[in-house]
């Protein structure tokens, strides 16, 4: 199967068309299709491609010994590769896994400054060192993080062009639903994508084969690869102590309290000695917190307790992967996402939402009389966000949309596997819109 096209596409060709453009540094967790959208983005707008991968080729950890200048580092390069040209104007230079080699950074404010050549790094987890980076080069690069497919980029491999987007959010801000046709096609794309994920690998296989065969084990290589980079990355006594929380995650979102207790991860364990080790696989990309809020109000920034937080990956997929295999039976075979007690219908709509940009927060009050799964907000508003299976409105979301004690709630958002209705202030939708919904937030704000 060819390339499958990537929003990071478009991204990649405004940054070209850009006259001042300034280095790129592309951060993401393994295995999500950086390097192939690079190459692809390179292969399409310059005669000549200079590729370095800091992993592969160690050797080139030495290009910065003479100095940072630019003429310094070409000239330090075709030592090492003589076959390599340089073409002003017209090449560009990749530096692939910058993670192995975090000093190179210090030389993008000179590529920068010398501006004859175009300069895109990339790295699996830049995020661990990425504080590092940033203050070598502050001022002198751009920075895009990119993830595992969404459910557009999905439909996308499907075959599916623009027009299914657009039609999905016209029907959303009408608030009319979907024929039958609609949503049986994309209600059962959806469950296939929540067993998958977005790995382009894992949905390659899936389309080339037109079934779930040999996907699992995939998602498998996946799983072990990231534990290959915790031994590899992670100091010391940290790499067991991340493995247990990598581990400990969906045993704990398979109970109802789905707060992340770092007591239930190991015998004695306490917040001091795991707070570093939960911080290093979300900075990694691995895991996403999602923080408990002190108050249903705004702001959300600064509102809410750090030692309060549940846990969700990066990519569903390999949630799903890392069940039992009675679950992921049930869940391949049955599409029964009701397994592990909703904790899969909240992960991927976790999913949705950080892809779109949100930060993840949700409430649960202590005395576990009002919780809701997600907040987000327009301009305005604070708008609780609810993941329901199929029937029903919580108690909780009526009580913060009609108590004036939660002044900055005035509606709120169901999604689950009904169609399109709008009642009491509280808009439903699909599973499959999750995607728009911060288009949709800006079209309805707008319109208010």
């Amino acid at each position: 199967m060819s390339y499958l096209r990537r929003k990071i596409d478009t991204y990649l060709d405004n940054w070209f068309s850009n006259e001042n453009k300034k280095p790129l540094i592309i951060k993401g967790a393994r295995q999500i299709g950086k390097t192939e959208s690079i190459r692809i983005f390179a292969k399409k707008h310059y005669a000549n491609v200079i590729e370095i991968n800091f992993i592969e080729s160690p050797k080139f950890k030495t290009i910065l010994e003479d100095g940072y200048s630019t003429d310094e580092i070409v000239k330090n390069i075709t030592r090492i590769e003589p076959g390599f040209t340089f073409i002003p104007g017209k090449t560009l230079i990749f530096f692939d896994e910058m993670q192995a080699y975090p000093n190179i950074a210090t030389s993008l404010k000179f590529f920068s400054q010398d501006g004859r050549f175009d300069v895109i790094c990339s790295g699996s987890l830049l995020g661990i060192n990425y504080k590092q980076i940033e203050s070598i080069s502050v001022g002198y690069k751009e920075d895009y993080e990119m993830y595992s497919m969404d459910f557009e980029e999905f439909l996308w491999a499907r075959g599916y062009d623009d027009s299914l987007r657009d039609d999905l959010l016209v029907h959303m801000i009408e608030g009319k639903a979907f024929n039958e046709a609609t949503m049986d096609s994309l209600t059962s794309l959806f469950l296939d994508y929540v067993v998958l994920g977005g790995m382009p690998e894992v949905v390659k296989k899936y389309y080339e084969t037109k079934s779930f065969s040999g996907t699992k084990e995939l998602q498998k290589q996946i799983i072990d690869a990231y534990r290959e980079d915790i031994r590899k990355y992670a100091d010391g006594v940290d790499q067991t102590r991340i493995t247990r929380v990598f581990d400990s995650v969906p045993v704990q979102l398979a109970k109802d309290n789905k707060k992340f207790q770092i007591s239930k991860v190991a015998s004695g364990a306490r917040f001091h000695d795991y707070g570093a080790c939960i911080d290093w696989l979300s900075d990694a990309g691995i895991l996403k917190k999602c923080y408990c809020l002190n108050f249903p109000e705004l702001p959300l920034k600064g509102n809410y307790d750090e030692t309060k937080f549940k846990l969700y990956f990066g990519d569903t997929g390999l949630l799903t992967a890392m069940l039992d295999d009675e679950s992921q039976e049930d869940l391949r075979a049955n599409k029964n996402l009701g397994v592990y007690k909703g904790a899969i219908y909240e992960s991927v709509v976790g999913e949705a939402l950080y892809k779109q940009g949100y930060g993840l927060y949700y409430y649960k009050r202590d005395d576990g009389t009002l919780e809701e799964d997600f907040f987000i907000r327009d301009t305005q508003n604070l708008i609780p966000l609810e993941v329901k299976a199929r029937e029903g409105r919580s108690k909780s979301m009526r009580s913060l949309i009609s108590n004036d004690k939660y002044s900055d709630i005035k509606w709120g958002i169901k999604l689950s596997l009904n169609n399109i209705g709008c009642e009491n202030n509280v808009c439903t939708f699909p599973y499959f819109c999750g995607f728009l919904l911060k288009e949709w937030v800006a079209a309805r704000s707008n319109k208010n």
